[in-house]
């Protein structure tokens, strides 16, 4: 068997549950691609991108010869975006940086007028979303829809160093937890919990810095 059979296949047992290897591992890529993203680090974006590929396969396993007992194609679906919309931030926060500035993004709040947008195109995607995973055989379109509408309003925001993007993390969290659970995608639901507390210390963190950097130069980072 090779490493990407076995990684498709691989399961470990704990608290009498087996808990798939590649679900484990593509969450763990997402957390470290958020503690890079709360540095203003690069490489957030590419590390996520993996993590982003590993998570397609545990939420549409029928595909690759893995069958799960419920597809959730609102959580597949969104890592698509996720690899879209990772790409647009990997090339804005490195051109940034090409370009001589100490961090690849000025974290700042969203105007008037951009919260209007994202609200707009937040009802729009839910609505075809809630739909069309229905239409899939989703299991929970209408919570399913919610998670990949913020899912990808938060990547954006990120992308564009929208301080309101935590807050977006954190609405998804607080559905995608219930959902993951009784879908029994326990790493990953573990994982929302994680994420969730981060993104509390994530907001405060950027909340700080965009308020620090109005006043004064950014100080110079590592690039990642």
């Amino acid at each position: 068997m090779n490493a990407i059979e076995w990684l498709l296949h691989a399961h470990v047992t704990i608290g009498g549950s087996e808990l798939r290897v590649r679900e484990i591992v593509g969450n763990v890529f997402g957390l470290a691609s958020a503690l890079l993203g709360m540095r203003r680090l690069v490489s957030a974006w590419p590390v996520g991108i993996i993590g982003n590929v590993l998570l397609f396969t545990v939420f549409v396993g029928g595909i690759f010869g893995t069958p799960e007992d419920k597809d959730l194609w609102g959580q597949a679906g969104r890592q698509v975006f996720f690899f879209v919309l990772s790409v647009y931030g990997w090339y804005q926060w490195y051109q940034t940086r090409h370009h001589g500035a100490a961090v690849a993004v000025r974290p700042r709040w969203a105007t008037g007028r951009e919260r209007l947008e994202l609200l707009g195109i937040g009802v729009a995607l839910y609505a075809i979303g809630f739909f069309v995973l229905r239409a899939l055989g989703s299991w929970g379109p209408q919570w399913d829809a919610w998670i990949l509408t913020g899912s990808i309003l938060a990547t954006y925001g990120m992308a564009r160093g929208y301080v309101e993007f935590w807050l977006i993390w954190i609405a998804v969290d607080l559905v995608g937890v219930p959902l993951l659970i009784q879908a029994e995608f326990y790493p990953s639901a573990a994982m929302y919990v994680i994420y969730g507390l981060f993104c509390v210390v994530g907001f405060a963190s950027w909340w700080k810095i965009q308020n620090r950097e109005r006043v004064t130069p950014p100080e110079a980072v590592v690039v990642g």
